[in-house]
């Protein structure tokens, strides 16, 4: 593999205002229910008495933008009975609709939810990084239509260089299973993943 294409998200800057998610599935067309980006609310804290009442203690909360990480081990693929799923050169991770059956074997397996069935196709889909975007030296869309510009992309080792090599923090699962291609610039309030005492507070959303 000559290189590692990954994702960067500043947590520390998120305001989640959820513009990745919606550029993402305004350019995917997706219907109701699919997101191959998704931004969550994770917080949490406790209630103390004080003086006869019930107060906030510990209080937080952060948003995480995620999608597919293109991840370096990537567990979809080594599940897909039909090798529909595929890791290109530069590192990005590809479903072939003429491959899929829909069996949601993938669906199943990955730590981070990505691949999403679409029943109105038959098959599995997911983020591609926009790789349209990417074969014209563009962006993806979900890194321009951040506000804030908390998301970025480029080599992994490049973005380690810049930015550190933290590549989880709750929700998202711990690296160790598939060891994502992504970098993280955590919130203050970022905990470790499997060490949350938080809880994912997003409200149903019909998008």
């Amino acid at each position: 593999m000559t290189k590692q294409y990954a994702f960067y998200f500043d947590a520390s800057a998120c305001t989640g205002c959820k513009a990745c998610q919606v550029a993402c599935k305004d350019k995917n067309s997706s219907p109701v229910g699919t997101l191959y980006r998704r931004v969550f609310h994770y917080g949490g804290g406790d209630w103390v008495m004080k003086d006869g009442f019930q107060i906030p203690s510990n209080v937080f909360v952060y948003s995480v933008s995620t999608a597919c990480q293109h991840c370096q081990n990537p567990i979809c693929l080594e599940v897909c009975p039909t090798e529909a799923i595929y890791k290109r050169d530069d590192g990005v991770v590809l479903i072939d609709d003429a491959k899929c059956v829909g069996c949601r074997y993938c669906e199943w397996a990955c730590p981070y939810g990505a691949p999403q069935f679409r029943e109105d196709l038959g098959v599995m889909q997911k983020c591609n990084f926009c790789e349209d975007l990417l074969a014209q030296g563009k962006n993806p869309v979900c890194v321009d239509a951040c506000t804030m510009r908390c998301l970025d992309y480029g080599e992994l080792s490049d973005l380690q260089a810049k930015y550190g090599h933290v590549n989880a923090i709750e929700p998202l699962p711990e690296a160790k299973f598939t060891n994502p291609s992504l970098v993280l610039t955590p919130h203050k309030d970022s905990q470790e993943s499997g060490r949350g005492t938080g809880k994912i507070l997003n409200l149903p959303e019909e998008v």
